[in-house]
C-alpha cells in the first residue's frame, strides 16, 4: 500500500526551525518546502518531465512571499500543465522571456531606436512633439498591444485644441514608427494606418494675423513695448526675413554668411527638410549688428534668456506679442503672412513669394529650377520688403507703380 503523506499545516510551516543541513518539509503531490541553514524556506514543485521523465525542480517562491494556500493553487498549475504535457519550468521561462520583450518593446523604447537611426533625417521637433503629446500618455504601452483606438485617444487631447497641423503630424510620425516596428519583425502589422481619418473632419484655420495697413501700429506697438531687445530684434528678424518662428528663434552666428550678406538655413532645421537661403537686406543686418555685442561671442544669435547657450523658445515672440495686447488677433508665424498678403498685392511674381516663404513645391524638377533661378529675384524682393517695413515704421505705406513694379521688371 503506497505511502499516504499528510499535508502540512499552516502552523507546521511557520514554526519549522533551520537545522545544520537543509531539508524539506513535504506536503504532498510534489509540493515542499526546503528549510536552510540560514532560516531561509523556499516552496519547490517536484515533477517528472513530461516526456524526458527526468526529475526536476521548479522553484515556487519564498515563504514570506508565497502563503501556504497560494503555494498548493500554483503548483495544481503546474500539474494542470503537466497533464498537458507543458513543462512547468519550460512555460515559465517563456513567459519570462515573452514579458522581458514586451518590456523592452514599448513605443517609446521602439521609438528611441527608430529616432537613433535617423537622426540626421528627423529634426528634434518631432522627436519633442513625441515626448510632449505621445509619450506620457502611450510611451510605456508595448508596441505589439498599441491599438488604434489608444492612438486616437491620446492625439485627441491635441486635436480638441484645434492644431490640425500638428495632429496630422503626429499621426504620421507614430505610422513611421510603427512601419519601422513592422520592417523590424516587433509587429505583424500596421494598426495605425489610417488614424488620420478620424481627424479629418476638423477644420483648419489660417494663422491669426493683420492687413498691411495695420503693419504700421504694429510696429510701433513693438517699438514702445516693454520687452528685452533681444525679443524685439528676434520678431523684427522674422519679419524681415519672412521665416517661421522656430527658424526665426534657431539662427545661429554660423549660419550668417556677412560677406554674401546671406543667411543659410540647414534642411535639418527647416521644416520641409530642404536648404533654404535668405537673402540679407540692410535692415537685417543692422540687427544682426545690434546683437554682435550681446550673442556675437555665442553659438545663437537670439539666446535664450535663462541658459544663453541655447535659443530663444520658439513662442517667445508670440508670448510677447500677446502681452502687446494682440492675443487671438495675431500670431508670431502671422508675421509671414503680413509679408505674403503685401507683396501678392503689390504685383511680386507669386512662384518668388512662394521660394521666399520656403513653400514646398511638390514638382521636384520645378522646384530644383525655382532654387537655382530665384535667388537674386529674391533678394530684389527682400529689399523692397525691408524698406516697406521702414516706411510703415514711419506711419508711411510704401506701393510699387508700373515703373517699378518687380514682377514686370522680373519679366
Amino acid at each position: 500500500m503506497p505511502r499516504v503523506t499528510k499535508p502540512l499545516s499552516p502552523t507546521q510551516v511557520a514554526h519549522a526551525k533551520p537545522k545544520e543541513k537543509e531539508y524539506n518539509l513535504v506536503d504532498g503531490k510534489g509540493l515542499s518546502l526546503r528549510i536552510k541553514p540560514n532560516g531561509t524556506k523556499i516552496w519547490l514543485f517536484n515533477y517528472y518531465h513530461p516526456f524526458t521523465k527526468k526529475r526536476s525542480n521548479i522553484s515556487i517562491g519564498l515563504y514570506s512571499a508565497v502563503s501556504l494556500s497560494k503555494a498548493r493553487e500554483i503548483s495544481d498549475r503546474y500539474r494542470r500543465q503537466l497533464a498537458d504535457k507543458v513543462d512547468p519550468k519550460e512555460e515559465r521561462e517563456r513567459l519570462d522571456k515573452a514579458e522581458k520583450l514586451l518590456r523592452e518593446n514599448t513605443l517609446e523604447q521602439v521609438a528611441t531606436v527608430w529616432y537613433e537611426s535617423r537622426k540626421d533625417r528627423i529634426s528634434k521637433n518631432t522627436w519633442r512633439s513625441l515626448e510632449l503629446h505621445i509619450f506620457p500618455r502611450l510611451g510605456n504601452k508595448p508596441i505589439t498591444d498599441l491599438t488604434a483606438p489608444d492612438a486616437i485617444t491620446a492625439i485627441k487631447v491635441v486635436a480638441e485644441k484645434g492644431s490640425y497641423e500638428t495632429v496630422r503630424r503626429l499621426c504620421q510620425r507614430l505610422n513611421k514608427i510603427m512601419a519601422f516596428s513592422e520592417n523590424t519583425g516587433r509587429i505583424k502589422y500596421n494598426p495605425l494606418a489610417n488614424i488620420l481619418d478620424e481627424f479629418r473632419v476638423i477644420k483648419t484655420e489660417n494663422y491669426p494675423t493683420l492687413k498691411p495697413e495695420e503693419l504700421p501700429q504694429l510696429l510701433r506697438r513693438i517699438s514702445r513695448a516693454s520687452i528685452k531687445i533681444t525679443t524685439r530684434n528676434l520678431i523684427e528678424w522674422q519679419l524681415h526675413t519672412m521665416v517661421r518662428p522656430n527658424e526665426a528663434a534657431g539662427t545661429r552666428w554660423d549660419e550668417i554668411d556677412i560677406v554674401n550678406r546671406i543667411w543659410n538655413i540647414p534642411s535639418e532645421r527647416m521644416k520641409n527638410k530642404k536648404n533654404h537661403s535668405v537673402p540679407l537686406t540692410n535692415q537685417a543686418l543692422e540687427l544682426l549688428e545690434e546683437m554682435k555685442p550681446i550673442s556675437g561671442y555665442r553659438i545663437y544669435v537670439f539666446p535664450a534668456d535663462r541658459n544663453p547657450r541655447t535659443h530663444a523658445n520658439a513662442s517667445t515672440a508670440n508670448m510677447a506679442l500677446k502681452r502687446m495686447g494682440y492675443g487671438g488677433v495675431l500670431v508670431a508665424h502671422g508675421l509671414r503672412s503680413i509679408a505674403s498678403t503685401t507683396l501678392n498685392e503689390n504685383g511680386f511674381d507669386p512662384d518668388v513669394i512662394e521660394s521666399a516663404l520656403s513653400h514646398f513645391d511638390k514638382n521636384k524638377v520645378r522646384a530644383a529650377y525655382n532654387r537655382a533661378q530665384y535667388l537674386d529675384r529674391r533678394a530684389k524682393l527682400m529689399i523692397w520688403w525691408s524698406d516697406y517695413i521702414e516706411a510703415a515704421a514711419r506711419g508711411e505705406i510704401l506701393r510699387t507703380t508700373k515703373t517699378k513694379n518687380l514682377r514686370i521688371i522680373y519679366k
